[in-house]
């Protein structure tokens, strides 16, 4: 045991009545919300790198927090696993997500990297034996190194190329020998910043290419999970060719992918594609691609990527309403891809941030499941569209052509007239809810 939770109770749940700050007002794991476990509905996961790697800077600042697992040591890798399954512990949480740098010291060449990344891989495998919490998915870091500069799959360099294939192999090994649910790619360079220096074509071919690589490889091995892209339109690049969910399904079916691989939505970066969460989650579960969500949010004042614990609560609820549409995760899950502000140093105030975050994600089910099984939503949705049930109309959008529905539009002397979408009312029955 280490002693930087000293005193920090397990959080247990108390109900909506508590005044205890170390304690689930909400989120009860075993409570049945529409015949399921509530934990089996939200899976949650805590993300390595914001809770245990992230050293708190921002674009104009340096470190904030002084960990004393920071440093590049196995010793202190391994200080920082014991530090994070104690966690793991207090929250009681299912699962957790990793970068391979987060977990273990860069080596001098890539064999090092991958020994150091085996070795806290057995490390984890450890503890996992007495623990209850598994991994969602596993990542590769291919953006911080100076190394991916110019992308990873998507670089001039083919040895850049090489080295982000060899980098994703030892990742989707451990992810495999850990028993992750999912293995998702992240591709945080794979942009351009001008496109005086680029070759918009080749990188496409080259990341389609990769992406087929990995699948080969997902066979190849035996892995159970899926295999999932996480769509970012800004930020480090200039611009990201996984920009939204349209754009990354529009790349998987030009290179024939569209069924073997999904999506990991973030809410934060849906915003920065000037979408909302919910459009995202909308779309994909349209496409049949939503895989997993990081549930995090953006500073609405700020341009960038904040990565802020969820607190808006209606937004969450039509997340989730998405997420019950399609019968719930299946591999996926609820990863708190979050971080602290800067300025909360203290232990105290990572395990509060992931306590608010998993009670707020847990009123937000309920809320979407009482909607949900009300059935008020999708009726005046199904109202709406009610007159494309009729024959003659079924016909014209299966089997007719643009003269035979001009014909149609005089001889039945067709004249529209506009109706309400009730939106307000809409919004009105949606805050009931709430």
């Amino acid at each position: 045991m280490t002693d930087f939770f000293q005193a920090i109770p397990k959080i247990k749940y108390e109900g909506p009545d508590s005044d205890n700050e170390f304690a689930f007002r909400h989120y009860n794991a075993d409570e049945q919300v529409l015949g399921r476990r509530m934990e089996d509905h939200l899976r949650f996961s805590v993300a390595y790198w914001h809770s245990f790697a992230w050293p708190g800077g921002d674009p104009f600042g340096g470190q904030t927090f002084e960990r004393p697992w920071f440093g590049d040591t196995m010793e202190l890798a391994k200080l920082k696993a014991d530090v994070a399954f104690e966690m793991f512990d207090i929250l009681d949480a299912p699962f957790f997500c990793f970068h391979d740098a987060d977990i273990r010291p860069e080596g001098a060449t890539f064999a090092e990297s991958r020994r150091n990344l085996e070795e806290i891989v057995d490390y984890f495998a450890g503890k996992m034996e007495s623990a209850k919490t598994g991994l969602l998915w596993g990542t590769a870091n291919m953006f911080s190194h100076r190394r991916w500069m110019s992308g990873a799959a998507t670089n001039p360099d083919p040895d850049v190329f090489a080295y982000a294939a060899a980098t994703v192999k030892s990742c989707m090994d451990a992810t495999m020998k850990l028993g992750g649910a999912n293995y998702v790619l992240w591709g945080g360079r794979e942009g351009y910043e001008t496109l005086i220096n680029t070759d918009l074509a080749r990188e496409a071919e080259q990341a389609g290419r990769f992406l087929q690589m990995v699948v080969d490889y997902k066979y190849k091995i035996g892995f159970q999970g899926a295999i999932l892209i996480e769509p970012k339109p800004q930020e480090p690049s200039k611009h990201q060719y996984d920009y939204d969910v349209a754009t990354v399904y529009g790349f998987l079916r030009r290179f024939g992918l569209e069924k073997e691989v999904k999506v990991n939505i973030e809410q934060g970066h849906a915003i920065l594609a000037g979408h909302s969460f919910e459009h995202e989650l909308a779309l994909a579960r349209s496409l049949g691609i939503l895989g997993s969500i990081d549930i995090n949010r953006n500073d609405y004042q700020s341009g960038w990527d904040t990565d802020q614990f969820p607190n808006n609560l209606p937004e969450v609820m039509l997340a989730y309403y998405e997420i019950l549409q399609m019968g719930g995760f299946t591999t996926g899950g609820t990863n708190f891809d979050a971080k602290l502000r800067r300025q909360s140093l203290d232990p105290e105030d990572l395990i509060l941030a992931h306590v608010g975050g998993m009670d707020l994600c847990a009123r937000a089910l309920k809320a979407a499941a009482a909607m949900l099984e009300d059935g008020k939503l999708e009726a005046a949705r199904t109202e709406r569209y009610a007159g494309w049930n009729t024959p003659a109309n079924r016909a014209m959008l299966e089997e007719g052509d643009l003269a035979s529905i001009a014909e149609r539009v005089e001889e039945e002397g067709i004249k529209p007239e506009p109706r309400s979408g009730r939106q307000e009312r809409l919004e009105n029955l949606i805050n009931r809810y709430v």
